[in-house]
């Protein structure tokens, strides 16, 4: 659960450290004292996207940091694949938003990318806003409130696995199936391609070769009197003596001393060596020197051969290897047009295989979420039921439709809301305050199928007030004995219900507008219970009957 959570220059927000129980938390306030801000800093702490305009006019950065313990087996889980230590029971994550927009996440003191907030975030808490309400308004997120529900995800899977290679046969029969004229004018595409490139017989790295060559013959007559020169110099001419021959002198003139100075057989035996490999350079250089005789023919093919590669690669390129691929590519699709009829008929086979076992995944999928239907409709009326909505009839409205990602199903939750009428879209007939107790039903419904341990409801009370108001105040405290409950809220039926009550106030402090946020005492308490439920400041019976209210709850 969420133990404690800090915020420092977010918004209006200068420094807060707050404490969280383990049953119903509970935030209260004036419209614009800053609720919705603390709800910004607890989604920026689960790495979900945020802006640098939440930072504190003036402040270089903004810090939110949270402490969670009580990890459920998929939180150390994902610790454990992320390679995070949670020996200790506990969990740290801290984020930092600069003003420049730059944002730096950590886990247990560990950079980590804002991703890895949000993968946790996503196991460790549930955030119900007034937007989610409009999941109820869009039948066709439906099917995924059921699944769910329903813990249908293996059999999705299995079923999507199959869909998808029914999906890619039937492309590939599609391309297949190119019109006749298309499909002409492509096989001589490609014939012209493969005919063009296969005349000229083209090995991988000819082009370099060739450019090398190119560059010896087009320099021959530069490098063969080099060669020559060098030559000289290291063999000598009839007038000149060369490097050889006086090395050999050399030599000659140590070897008679070696008995007197040992050291020098090292040096004469040195000499040596080197004389065998300057001769040796000699004659290779003599040697290379008989090549450069350049062929005025061979030339010209080097000249012809270097335009075809170039050209070649200009169109197919732009290296030797890319038309040599473009080459085993287009053989390969040719074979393939060419072959069509009998590929067609292969994969025409395999779809009508593959087809049959779609459809009885799909149909074991739409059996499957019959059933569970059922369950959700009696559990999700019986919440409404506590939820002063004993009238509401919910129907979970299964038609079978064309087979697609998500199964043979279209699903769509209908409701009556009268006794007598019959079930509607609930975008037709349910108002603001029967959309938040819907949602609050399958929020807690599909709780009970899931190891998040602390759900955040986010004005909850949306259109509700009186019993209505009443009836969610005691649900959302039923559902924090076995879930940690943060709940943002206008109502006092609401909020009396809480074990920690927070207020959040916004005061002018100098030129700044600061908000704060105070556990509330018991007597601090009951001011605030009496200003929620008068909207003023509060007389004496009014915090009479704050006081009686809370009572009453305890009482319960």
């Amino acid at each position: 659960m969420l133990c404690e959570l800090y915020i420092e220059n977010l918004a209006v927000i200068e420094k807060a450290n707050i404490c969280f129980t383990s049953g119903l938390n509970v935030f209260t306030g004036e419209t614009g004292a800053g609720k919705s801000i603390l709800i910004n800093g607890i989604n920026a702490i689960l790495g979900q996207r945020v802006t640098k305009d939440i930072v504190r006019t003036g402040a270089d950065k903004a810090s939110v940091s949270a402490m969670f313990d009580g990890l459920g087996k998929d939180v150390t889980a994902k610790l454990d694949e992320l390679g995070i230590d949670h020996e200790d029971g506990q969990l740290f994550l801290s984020r930092e938003i600069r003003s420049d927009g730059g944002s730096v996440a950590r886990v247990n003191s560990r950079s980590v990318n804002v991703s890895v907030l949000k993968e946790l975030g996503e196991l460790l808490v549930n955030i119900h806003g007034q937007h989610d309400n409009q999941i109820l308004l869009a039948p066709e997120k439906h099917i995924h409130i059921l699944d769910s529900y329903a813990d249908a995800q293996p059999l999705i899977e299995d079923y999507q696995h199959s869909f998808k290679e029914l999906q890619l046969i039937a492309k590939q029969i599609a391309h297949l199936k190119q019109d006749a004229d298309k499909k002409a004018y492509r096989i001589s595409e490609l014939q012209e391609i493969v005919a063009e490139i296969e005349a000229l017989k083209i090995s991988e790295g000819e082009d370099e070769k060739i450019k090398e060559e190119l560059e010896v013959s087009k320099n021959a007559v530069v490098l063969s009197e080099a060669m020559y020169k060098s030559e000289q110099i290291l063999s000598g001419s009839d007038d000149i003596s060369g490097v050889s021959e006086r090395i050999s002198e050399a030599r000659a003139k140590l070897a008679p001393y070696e008995d007197i100075l040992p050291a020098l057989k090292e040096l004469t035996e040195r000499l040596s060596s080197a004389e065998i490999e300057i001769t040796d350079i000699a004659g290779e250089l003599n040697s290379r020197m008989d090549r450069l005789n350049v062929d005025p023919r061979r030339f010209d093919y080097l000249n012809t051969r270097s335009d075809e590669l170039r050209r070649i690669k200009k169109k197919f390129g732009p290296e030797i290897a890319d038309v040599l691929e473009k080459l085993e590519s287009s053989k390969k699709e040719l074979d393939m047009l060419l072959s069509s009829d009998e590929s067609i008929a292969e994969l025409e086979a395999q779809k009508n295989e593959l087809l049959n076992t779609v459809s009885v995944k799909a149909k074991k999928l739409s059996e499957f979420r019959k059933t569970a239907g059922e369950r959700f409709v009696k559990q999700v009326t019986d919440e409404l039921e506590f939820l002063n909505m004993p009238k509401v009839k919910l129907v979970v409205a299964q038609n079978p439709g064309k087979l697609t990602i998500n199964g043979m199903d279209q699903i769509e939750f209908l409701i009556s809301a009268n006794v007598g009428e019959e079930p509607r879209p609930i975008a037709r007939i349910a108002s603001g305050g029967e959309l938040s107790r819907i949602m609050l039903a399958l929020k807690n419904v599909i709780a009970e199928k899931d190891e998040i341990a602390t759900l955040i409801f986010d004005e909850i009370d949306t259109g509700v007030s009186g019993r209505a108001a009443l009836k969610i105040g005691k649900k959302l405290r039923q559902i924090s004995k076995i879930r940690q409950v943060l709940c943002v809220t206008h109502l006092a039926q609401i909020a009396v219900m809480a074990e920690n009550h927070i207020l959040i106030e916004k005061n002018i402090v100098g030129e700044r507008t600061v908000t704060t946020v105070t556990p509330l005492r018991p007597e601090e308490r009951k001011y605030e219970i009496a200003r929620i439920m008068s909207g003023e400041e509060p007389t004496e019976l009014m915090l009479q009957n704050a006081q009686s209210l809370i009572d009453s709850v305890n009482i319960d």
